[in-house]
């Protein structure tokens, strides 16, 4: 077993490529792509971590664009709206409740605000906008991006199960996994599993949700008293709008429709590949029980509020 060990840690790279060549097979699905990463990173090790770390960030962003073709902004606005409704109070309670959660439980007060960002809002991007907001060092944000990343992990695989056992429609899991699924990429690819009627509606209300990372930025620095050196724009959420409008508003080719949103499919499918060798045995041991505690009963606390209000509201 030891033999084993060694020589797969000492062949890394190979294997690592050979995996990535396997994810773009036609029948790997997103959960197998994110599945097939983090098997990977446990057993292997870290290979090429700068490369996973900017392809994660940039192929999701193009991916998120290319499904915008596929969409007709008409029947996306109709299916959003009820998300928008609700998207004003559960980013608030979240945040109150999360930092309430980690004062309880002795959480750093940054990570702690940290982990509610990440799960009232977008996950890693918007701990990536507040962090330095808040002036958090690398520890801290190592700390909840580590805590985010294992429950949005999670979710890709447990939620269309719950979704399926609760009998949700279509509209009604893609609105639930949009709120309560941290990262759009698991987002997309849940919603992707479920259906397309589920993907159009969790993409248009978790790049709605996306949006409050600048509100929240914004408000942070008032209650953090600092200014931000840098704020995060998430500038691909306008380009997907744009996509969108000139798949409703111009008459495109088929041909070319089809094949944005196919390679958006696969771009997505890479991403979770790369999230998932990205989330390594350091990963896991820097996220201490106390912030894992609070990032599982925040999670816990959006996702059952939130599934009461969408069947209640349905």
């Amino acid at each position: 077993m030891d033999a084993l060990v060694k020589f797969l840690k000492d062949n890394n790279k190979i294997i690592y490529l050979v995996l990535l060549v396997f994810c773009l097979l036609p029948f790997v699905t997103p959960p197998v792509s994110l599945l097939t990463g983090l098997i990977f990173a446990l057993i292997c090790g870290k290979a090429y971590p700068g490369f996973n770390k900017k392809m994660s960030k940039y192929l999701l962003q193009f991916s998120v664009v290319g499904l915008g073709f596929g969409m007709n902004l008409h029947q996306a606005l109709a299916s959003g709206k009820d998300g928008m409704m609700f998207t004003i109070i559960s980013v608030a309670g979240t945040l109150l409740i999360g930092t309430f959660m980690a004062r309880r439980l002795r959480v750093d007060k940054k990570t702690g605000y940290l982990i509610s960002s990440g799960t009232a809002i977008c996950g890693g991007s918007a701990i990536a906008a507040v962090a330095p907001v808040i002036k958090a060092n690398d520890g801290q944000i190592s700390v909840s991006m580590g805590t985010v990343f294992i429950l949005n992990a999670i979710a890709l695989f447990l939620f269309p199960v719950l979704g399926h056992l609760f009998g949700l429609t279509q509209h009604q899991f893609g609105l639930w996994s949009a709120i309560a699924i941290h990262d759009t990429s698991s987002v997309v690819g849940a919603g992707s599993a479920y259906g397309q009627e589920a993907l159009q509606v969790a993409t248009t209300v978790k790049l709605t949700r996306a949006l409050w990372i600048i509100p929240v930025s914004i408000v942070t620095s008032f209650i953090f008293k600092s200014k931000s050196e840098k704020m995060y724009t998430p500038w691909f959420i306008f380009f997907f709008i744009l996509a969108m409008l000139v798949n409703t508003f111009f008459t495109l080719p088929a041909p070319l429709t089809t094949g944005m949103v196919w390679l958006a499919r696969k771009g997505l499918t890479l991403t979770l590949f790369f999230i998932g060798a990205s989330l390594s045995r350091d990963v896991l041991k820097s996220v201490g029980f106390r912030p894992m505690v609070q990032g599982v009963l925040v999670w816990i606390f959006i996702a059952i509020t939130s599934l009461v209000y969408i069947m209640f509201m349905s």
